[in-house]
């Protein structure tokens, strides 16, 4: 059986996030660029509920029942289950997120169609990533093998990203990056586009 570490170090999770609050905060303002205000959303794949409470995003699901529990206290509405089979009727929400979670999707394929079932007409898709051609990513998948969180995770360039996008009948609509310079002692302004920054928004739009 395979063990899902989220299951088991939610405490080492949580922890990254305040002992790497400036990567936090720098990734929170190239979200906040894109994921609608005042829009019904779901996180796939919302783990502990940190970003979607940041974010205003009340629903989401995820297959770890301890990583859950820390979505409860948040005070988000929250279901067990995997992104490849949605537990929400057609065309429920304006918009969907992927906050690198898409990493950990055993078949992304599935898992945009399903985001697509879900999202109402011009809804929005919002996949955030690390960007494997960038020195952030090339460093994680050299010490994946080493690593809890990541040694099952399957990283994504952008190109990749984009084409499974407009695979799934998604239509890109803005692109920007952050953690281009990982010593700022502030968080870091979004930039357009990507090629330099670690961590890449995309958004795009249900055709």
């Amino acid at each position: 059986m395979e063990i899902n570490p989220f299951e088991i170090y939610p405490d080492e999770y949580e922890n990254w996030f305040i002992d790497n609050k400036i990567i936090f905060q720098s990734e929170l303002l190239a979200l906040k660029q894109v994921v609608p205000i005042e829009k019904k959303g779901v996180e796939i794949g919302i783990g502990s509920g940190i970003f979607a409470e940041k974010l205003d995003i009340k629903f989401g699901i995820d297959p770890s029942e301890m990583m859950l529990e820390y979505a409860k206290n948040r005070n988000l509405i929250v279901e067990k289950g995997f992104a490849e089979k949605l537990p929400y009727t057609d065309k429920t929400f304006d918009f969907a997120v992927f906050i690198t979670s898409i990493c950990f999707i055993k078949n992304p394929h599935e898992a945009l169609k399903e985001a697509y079932r879900i999202l109402k007409d011009n809804g929005i898709i919002i996949i955030a990533f690390i960007d494997k051609n960038s020195s952030i990513g090339k460093t994680l998948e050299k010490q994946k093998q080493e690593s809890k969180f990541y040694k099952n995770a399957n990283f994504y360039s952008v190109k990749e990203m984009i084409s499974l996008i407009e695979q799934n009948d998604f239509e890109i609509m803005t692109i920007c990056q952050t953690l281009i310079d990982m010593n700022l002692p502030i968080p870091e302004n979004p930039k357009n586009g990507y090629g330099e920054g670690g961590f890449v928004v995309i958004k795009g739009i249900k055709k």
